[in-house]
């Protein structure tokens, strides 16, 4: 194996949902030679795709976990993660991104540019992840790779350049022109191992030499050399390979890819583009914070000599024990090595350390910076920092949303309710988005995610890995609730109880705040509340927030100032302080007018254009509200936000109003109020 630095990779591989990132990685690992025969997602002979190696995976056709594997491609080391496309699953996709150094964004050459893509090029653009662009499916009918690359300029403010043109079109495709070299790429044997080159046809050579002119006018920003060579007709394949290398890394360009997977055309082009375009580990830069200097930035060198931090990004448990994968970003990591979890102080030993293909792993007995690795029998939590002692640093931790759904599931039995606890505790640990909790009123246990198909996968896993058998409820909807009207409070709160009591007298106002979150304004003056106990104040506003006095259900978006109060030499304690802001928030709370608010969706809806008025009417039923509407030629893109409570099994009602046609993403928009007649039948079911 390959050590050098220079000639690694990890990259990420992220698209909407079909647009063919898991056919993509199967053709990769194929002509890598990690696996020596190839199997289709939803193929006839029931295996399933490698990456896919969950047993739900393979039966829905869909990936569900994100997969790591590695290969090697002409002497680089390439570290791959296979990510889920559906939104239910966006924390896979936070995860791989945080973790990735470079990725490839997928899109489909007929749909083009759709939600999900959008989602997921903003959590690249979050993590500042350069990226080439492929452009999939070229042999479908309707494909159109030239109006995707309009598309990614236009919808994702991409500077994208094309790095090939097709050869045909649709059934007719056959393969590539390579704009770098001017030379037709063709694709041949059975799963198109062996790539001829030839002269390009005549018909598209005129479309070809244009578009390597703009290939070259965009990559000549980048690079003077290449701006002199060009003036003096001296213009080599490395220098413009350069240019477009730095550009991709600045991320203000991004090279364009096309082929088809399926049909195994352009995917070794695509490895080619890896090595030679995307960063090495080295090549970009990744800060921790040092918990001894107030979280101050710090700079971390991919250099396997320092002290070790490494991240520890995503949990699986298996048979065997949990599995940790880790991405190592300054030193190295042996087997028998002594680290330390940031975040507990604990001291582990490394025993088992593995690197990871799909569902398979190979044992290594040192792994150094850069790599992407795996632990076993670790007890970790998803998103932990290890070091080896000497410093105490922590990653900076990734993005992740709130949970919109909640369902109330019940044990069937004894020993159901004992592997249901099991389970639950390990997906809380594997998944930052999944929560669960035991209602206090009803005692029932409830689980909470991202979407109805994001609870029926854990659900699922429940019944397969840990036997328990489980009854589900109806879906919750998320509600919260906010005052909508600002409101002045004074209250003391006084006990006697023999000896010291308690005293505490808090005066102020609270009001909505714009940002949706809580905030606490100290205003005191001359010491009417001692500083100490302003913290126990603010304890007791956001002990409150937890549950409102409408229906219980969390408080959103208030600041509460306190300018005024008293305190007692003896009776006055933080406790005193804290029930007395728990007294002033219970006094002043249901004077402030609050209101229900609930989770507005962003709901997208691909349909054929002959079911659009069934779609549009589908929608407005559902109390949604129309943003867009795009016709593209066969295709309509309805775009819209539906309150999430009407979207309870809309996937069932889609299907059959468009013969199973069509498809629709969703994903939290914001929170916005309840209409009154829904607020008074929500009161009446309390």
């Amino acid at each position: 194996m390959v050590n050098d630095i220079n000639k690694l990779r990890n990259i990420g591989i992220s698209a909407h949902i079909d647009s063919g990132k898991t056919t993509l990685t199967e053709r990769i690992l194929f002509y890598t030679k990690r696996i020596f025969a190839i199997h289709e997602v939803k193929g006839k002979d029931g295996v399933g795709a490698t990456m896919d190696s969950m047993e739900l995976e393979r039966e829905r056709g869909i990936t569900i976990a994100s997969a790591a594997t590695h290969c090697e491609w002409k002497g680089y080391r390439i570290n791959i993660i296979d990510t889920p496309g559906h939104v239910d699953f966006t924390i896979e996709v936070e995860r791989a991104l945080r973790v990735m150094d470079g990725a490839i964004l997928i899109l489909c050459a007929v749909g083009g540019v759709q939600s999900q893509s959008i989602t997921v090029d903003r959590q690249m653009n979050r993590y500042k992840v350069p990226r080439i662009a492929f452009i999939n499916k070229c042999d479908r009918s309707g494909a159109d790779p030239f109006k995707i690359v309009g598309q990614l300029r236009q919808k994702l403010n991409h500077n994208a350049v094309l790095m090939q043109i097709p050869i045909g079109l649709e059934d007719k495709f056959s393969g590539v022109v390579d704009l770098v070299s001017m030379k037709a790429l063709y694709f041949e044997g059975v799963n198109g191992e062996k790539v001829r080159t030839g002269e390009i046809p005549v018909e598209i050579l005129e479309q070809a030499q244009a578009k390597r002119e703009e290939l070259l006018d965009a990559a000549s920003m980048f690079s003077d050399e290449l701006m002199e060579a060009i003036l003096e007709d001296r213009v080599n394949e490395d220098l413009i390979c350069q240019a477009v290398r730095e550009g991709t890394l600045s991320r203000k360009l991004t090279p364009v890819f096309m082929g088809s997977a399926y049909k195994n055309v352009g995917v070794q082009l695509v490895l080619d583009a890896v090595n030679q375009y995307l960063p090495a580990p080295d090549e970009v830069e990744n800060v921790a914070l040092d918990l001894g200097q107030d979280e101050k930035e710090v700079s971390l060198k991919t250099d396997p000599e320092m002290p070790v931090v490494a991240l520890a990004f995503k949990l699986e448990v298996t048979p065997y024990g949990q599995l940790t994968y880790l991405r190592i970003y300054q030193g190295s990591i042996g087997k028998g090595d002594n680290l330390i979890i940031t975040r507990t102080r604990k001291k582990l030993k490394v025993g088992r350390l593995v690197r990871m293909h799909a569902g398979q792993m190979e044992d290594l007995t040192r792994a150094y910076a850069g790599d992407i690795v795996a632990l076993f029998g670790v007890d970790c939590n998803s998103g932990d920092t290890f070091t080896d002692g000497d410093l105490h640093y922590s990653m900076s931790s990734m993005f992740v949303p709130e949970p919109v759904i909640s369902l109330a599931i019940n044990p069937k039995d004894h020993k159901a309710q004992n592997n249901m606890s099991r389970a639950l505790n390990r997906f809380v640990k594997e998944d930052p988005t999944f929560r669960s909790h035991v209602d206090q009123e009803s005692g029932e246990t409830i689980i909470s995610g991202m979407g109805e198909l994001h609870l029926d996968v854990y659900v699922e896993r429940m019944r397969r890995e840990f036997s328990a058998e489980v009854e589900t409820g109806n879906p919750q909807v998320a509600y919260r609730e906010a005052i909508t009207r600002r409101i002045s409070f004074d209250y003391i709160h006084k006990k006697q109880t023999g000896g010291s009591g308690q005293y505490g007298r808090v005066a102020g106002f609270m009001e909505p705040s714009d940002e949706g979150v809580y905030e606490f304004v100290s205003q005191v003056k001359g010491g009417a509340i001692p500083t100490e106990f302003l913290p126990a104040v603010d304890k007791g506003f956001q002990s409150c927030l937890t549950k409102g006095q409408v229906l219980g259900f969390p408080v959103l978006g208030m600041r509460v100032t306190v300018n005024d109060g008293q305190s007692h030499s003896v009776d006055s304690s933080e406790r005193a302080f804290t029930h007395a802001a728990i007294g002033a928030f219970r006094q002043a709370y249901m004077k402030a007018k609050p209101v229900i608010l609930e989770p507005i969706m962003k709901v997208s809806v691909e349909s054929p254009s002959e079911y659009q008025g069934s779609v549009l009417a589908s929608i407005n039923q559902r109390r949604g509200l129309i943003t867009s509407s795009t016709e593209d030629g066969t295709f309509t893109i309805v775009e819209a936000e539906v309150p999430l409570a009407e979207m309870f099994g809309y996937a069932t009602v889609l299907r059959s109003l468009t013969q199973g046609k069509a498809e629709f993403t969703m994903e939290f928009s914001r929170y916005a109020k309840v209409p009154e007649s829904l607020s008074k039948e929500l009161k009446k079911r309390q």
